[in-house]
């Protein structure tokens, strides 16, 4: 069986001070759909990165949802170095490795703000749902999409290299490609889907199998 890492957020528990890595279990269960194994992957440093993923043999990387940013709001207040270093590195180590990457809401901005992208904040798009404006006939998307994020990429941010998939109706990337690479990030996320689409089983499929 396939196995799929899947990065953490980090949570901050006061009345335990602790800083926890956390994954929401029905990551484990739309990664069971696809007929994979699904890894949690933990935020330790970055040069132990290589030494973790070399004993993983893992067919392809999700970088998940939560945590602002650090580069972006040194002030949020759920800012995680440590997981921004990580992912960092693990987005490097998947390049040198042709990898499969997909990245998630966060995942999706933190890949493009990588490669040298922008990401700008964006106001209306927690805990909503909107249409997605299909930019590549060649990939059957969901056309309404969940929405939990107060960053998006503008439609002038993309990195160099990666190609619109999606928009919404205010124009910002709501997926994207890898021209060269097997890359793609998308802005919504297909675990919270009640139901998981089918169209979004699909299109992991397509990525890591």
């Amino acid at each position: 069986m396939r196995r799929i890492g899947i990065t953490q957020r980090v949570d901050v528990i006061e009345s335990y001070g602790e800083r926890r890595d956390a994954l929401d279990q029905r990551w484990y269960e739309l990664v069971v759909a696809l007929g994979c194994m699904p890894v949690p992957l933990p935020n330790i440093p970055r040069h132990l990165v290589r030494e973790l993923m070399d004993g993983l043999n893992l067919a392809g990387v999700i970088l998940s949802g939560g945590n602002n940013i650090a580069e972006l709001d040194c002030h949020a207040l759920d800012i995680a170095t440590e997981r921004d270093e990580f992912e960092r590195a693990l987005i490097q180590y998947t390049i040198e490795t042709d990898i499969p990457l997909l990245g998630v809401c966060r995942g999706m901005q933190f890949i493009n703000h990588h490669l040298g992208g922008s990401v700008e904040r964006i106001k209306g798009h927690v805990a909503v749902e909107h249409e997605l404006i299909m930019l590549k006939r060649e990939f059957d998307l969901p056309r309404t999409v969940n929405s939990f994020h107060h960053w998006a990429i503008p439609s002038n941010g993309l990195a160099h290299g990666l190609v619109p998939l999606a928009a919404d109706t205010q124009g910002n990337i709501e997926a994207y490609m890898h021209k060269e690479r097997n890359v793609v990030g998308i802005m919504w996320h297909p675990e919270r889907v009640k139901t998981f689409d089918v169209r979004d089983i699909n299109l992991l499929k397509r990525i890591f199998l």
